[in-house]
């Protein structure tokens, strides 16, 4: 385990970089947003996940890169969220909408190492009422765990004392061959079930899967796969289920099990890193990674029929997800 100095914040709070190894993995994470920085499996001479060296990179068009998005992950539409019977109104900042709980979001925080180990990192936020425009006084842990030979184990916990709303997920691109592009990688989601969106957001139709969304049996991702989409794995939080496959032209295989309801899949149509160069030298640009989501659904608490994200005193919000790697 090793830390380093990463950057400054804009408000002159250091950002450090947190080293991790154990078995066949290297791990790489930033005290800002628990940002999941870099990724390296032995015997693959290029990163796995979609970064940059940069802390600018991070502020700017990578500010959900690698990050702990919350606390509520994806949309929320209209910016409006009815909480515990009162209404509640928020800052929008995609057209009317309200995109990973705005520019005050927990990629955007400090966290606090709490506890460092050669393979273990245990990160902690503490928010204040209302300071995300979100009720609540809110403590959320994001524990980094390297399970030998290559399991990278994320388990994110929240606990509040008033009503308020928790979906947190982990906001990685995954990008599993040396050249750069997800075009020709194989993708498999046990999925039975997606949500068509009008705008980024759910029309309310859960529907079977089918042709271009239906990834069961698995297939080659197209240089042009225009997917933002929630695949629809439970109706609610259940034990650990392995949930996805993405396996790199390379033969790179990225294993994904989670106890999270929804799996959030972007293709990348709009990564534009613009100046910033990314791990491997040249700027990030449309369909050079993927994001894959574990969540509960989106746009949940203006549709009651999806699962509730409601978190209130005395409950524990949890969710873990195991990345698990292969060559």
């Amino acid at each position: 385990m090793t830390l380093t100095r990463f950057g400054t914040a804009p408000d002159g709070r250091a950002v450090h970089r947190i080293a991790l190894a154990a078995g066949d993995l290297r791990v790489a994470l930033l005290d800002r947003g628990a940002i999941l920085q870099d990724l390296r499996l032995a015997g693959i001479g290029w990163p796995l996940t979609a970064g940059a060296t940069d802390l600018a990179a991070y502020l700017g068009p990578l500010r959900w890169f690698g990050a702990i998005v919350g606390p509520v992950a994806n949309r929320i539409g209209g910016a409006r969220a009815c909480i515990d019977g009162r209404p509640t109104s928020f800052v929008p900042n995609e057209g009317q909408t309200l995109l990973h709980s705005g520019a005050e979001g927990t990629h955007a925080r400090h966290w606090q190492p709490i506890e460092i180990e050669a393979g273990r990192a245990l990160l902690r936020l503490e928010l204040a009422d209302r300071i995300d425009g979100f009720p609540g006084n809110r403590r959320i842990e994001a524990e980094f765990v390297l399970d030998p030979p290559a399991t990278l184990r994320l388990i994110l916990t929240a606990v509040t004392d008033a009503p308020t709303l928790m979906n947190l997920a982990n906001h990685s691109y995954w990008t599993l061959d040396a050249e750069p592009g997800i075009g020709g990688q194989h993708l498999q989601i046990a999925a039975e079930h997606w949500l068509p969106v009008e705008a980024g957001l759910p029309t309310g139709e859960v529907r079977p899967v089918s042709g271009a969304m239906d990834f069961r049996a698995g297939r080659p991702l197209g240089e042009a796969e225009g997917i933002d989409h929630n695949f629809c794995l439970a109706s609610a939080p259940r034990d650990l289920t392995e949930v996805a496959r993405l396996t790199g032209r390379s033969g790179v295989r990225l294993t994904l099990a989670t106890t999270a309801p929804g799996l959030q899949v972007y293709t990348g149509r709009e990564i534009d890193s613009g100046p910033f160069a990314g791990h491997g030298g040249r700027p990030l640009r449309a369909f050079d990674a993927i994001a894959l989501e574990p969540q509960l659904w989106p746009d949940a608490p203006n549709r009651p029929e999806f699962p509730a994200i409601a978190l209130a005193p005395g409950e524990t919000f949890r969710q873990e997800t195991r990345f698990s790697f292969s060559a």
